[in-house]
C-alpha cells in the first residue's frame, strides 16, 4: 500500500485572500482524514503565504494522523520544527518570489549546514525527508547526511508529457538507489488521477503527497471525495 497524505496549504489560500477564519485548513485536514487520508502535510513559508503557525499548532495538536512538516532548511524553521516536533519533516528549497515549489533540494551542493540541521531535527525525534529531483546521486547524497527518505519530485514528469517516458525512467531509477541506501521513497508534486495511476505504479514508493489538485478537485466534487477517489487511484495502482 501507498500511504496518501494531503496538502491543505490552498485551503489557508483560500482563506487568506479575503482573510477571516474560513475555510479551515484544520477541519479540511478532518475531512481529508475521514476520506481516507493516511496523512496531513504542510508547508509552512518563510512569508506565511498560506499556512501560518497557529495552523501547524492545531493540525498538530487536534488531528489524529501523522503530520508531514515541509519547511525549508533554515535556522527559524528548525527551530519550529524541534518545538512542535512532528513525526516527519520534509526539507525543500524555498524561493520568495515562486508560486510552488520548482524543483528538488541540491543536497550535494548544499555543505555540511544541511548536515548538521538534520542531526539537530533528529535529536529533536523528528525523521527528516529531502525533497529532491530524481537523480540516483541526489539520493545518495541524501541517505549520506542522515536523511531517512527521500521525496522525488515528480512536477518534470507532469508538465512535460513530450518526454514522458524518459522522465518516468528517471524516476525509477531514483527509487532503485533508495532500496539501495536503505531510505524510504516518497514522491509528489503536480500529479493528479492520471499521473499519478503511472508514479504508482514503481514498487519502491510508499508514500506520496498531493495538495493542489485535490483542493482544485474539490470545487467540484467535494473534498472527501477527492481524496477517497485518489486513496482508490493508488489502492488500484498496488
Amino acid at each position: 500500500m501507498i500511504r496518501l497524505s494531503v496538502n491543505v496549504d490552498h485551503v489557508a489560500t483560500l482563506r487568506n485572500a479575503r482573510g477571516g477564519t474560513f475555510p479551515d485548513p484544520v477541519e479540511a485536514a478532518r475531512a481529508a482524514i475521514a476520506a481516507g487520508a493516511d496523512g496531513i502535510t504542510v508547508h509552512l513559508r518563510e512569508d506565511r503565504r498560506h499556512i501560518r503557525d497557529a495552523d501547524v499548532q492545531r493540525i498538530r495538536a487536534e488531528i489524529p494522523a501523522p503530520l508531514n512538516f515541509e519547511m525549508a532548511a533554515t535556522e527559524e524553521m528548525v527551530g519550529i520544527a524541534c518545538a512542535l516536533r512532528p513525526p516527519q519533516c520534509c526539507l525543500v528549497p524555498e524561493k520568495r518570489a515562486e508560486l510552488t515549489t520548482e524543483g528538488g533540494l541540491d543536497v550535494i551542493a548544499a555543505g555540511p549546514g544541511l548536515a548538521a540541521q538534520i542531526a539537530r531535527l533528529r535529536e529533536a525525534g523528528v525523521a527528516v525527508s529531502i525533497f529532491v529531483d530524481p537523480e540516483p546521486a541526489q539520493v545518495a547524497a541524501a541517505a549520506a547526511i542522515g536523511a531517512v527518505a527521500v521525496e522525488l519530485h515528480t512536477g518534470t514528469y507532469v508538465d512535460h508529457p513530450e518526454r514522458r517516458d524518459r522522465e518516468y525512467a528517471r524516476l525509477r531509477d531514483a527509487a532503485a538507489a533508495t532500496r539501495t541506501h536503505g531510505i524510504a521513497c516518497h514522491a509528489g508534486h503536480g500529479l493528479d488521477y492520471a499521473t499519478m495511476a503511472e508514479v504508482a505504479h514503481i514498487p519502491e514508493i510508499v508514500e506520496v503527497s498531493i495538495g493542489h489538485f485535490l483542493i482544485c478537485q474539490a470545487v467540484f466534487d467535494g473534498l472527501g471525495p477527492a481524496v477517497t477517489k485518489m486513496k482508490a487511484v493508488l489502492t488500484a495502482a498496488r
